[in-house]
């Protein structure tokens, strides 16, 4: 029972010392901590540096080109018509219709993501008077040979 005791005294203890500290009147302290503490100066701005030599990040090894884009495709006589007869990398055939298309003007007023068709683009088109931008890849498919 002694040892309940002690511990019941020392619980106590602590929380009689707080219930004092908040029941007495706070005593003023001392007047040098009441002074705030002196402003610091602002730093001064350092002068620009002059540029200093990078160091050359380590080179990342060149990603290569996918041989699929760039491998020549023959074409059919309907696109040889528009693009030319010469075999071509596909992205030299989206590139020259949309040449045609702009030089004719076939591209709709309105929505700018559709293409009209003149003689030479209804024959590629299948006979559709007009088709998406989104279409062209398919339709390109449709009239080149590997």
């Amino acid at each position: 029972m002694a040892k309940s005791v002690k511990k019941a005294a020392k619980k106590a203890a602590p929380k009689a010392a707080k219930k004092a500290a908040a029941k007495a009147p706070a005593k003023a302290a001392p007047k040098a901590a009441k002074k705030a503490a002196p402003k610091k100066a602002a730093p001064k701005k350092a002068a620009p540096k002059k540029a200093a030599a990078k160091k050359a990040a380590p080179k990342k090894a060149a990603r290569k080109a996918n041989p699929g884009l760039s491998a020549p495709l023959t074409v059919t006589p309907q696109l040889g018509a528009v693009v030319g007869n010469k075999p071509l990398p596909r992205t030299q055939i989206i590139k020259k219709i949309w040449d045609y298309i702009k030089a004719n003007k076939l591209q709709d007023k309105n929505n700018k993501r559709m293409i009209n068709a003149d003689a030479k683009l209804g024959e590629i088109f299948g006979g559709k008077k007009q088709v998406s931008m989104f279409e062209l890849a398919k339709i390109v498919n449709n009239h080149v040979v590997k």
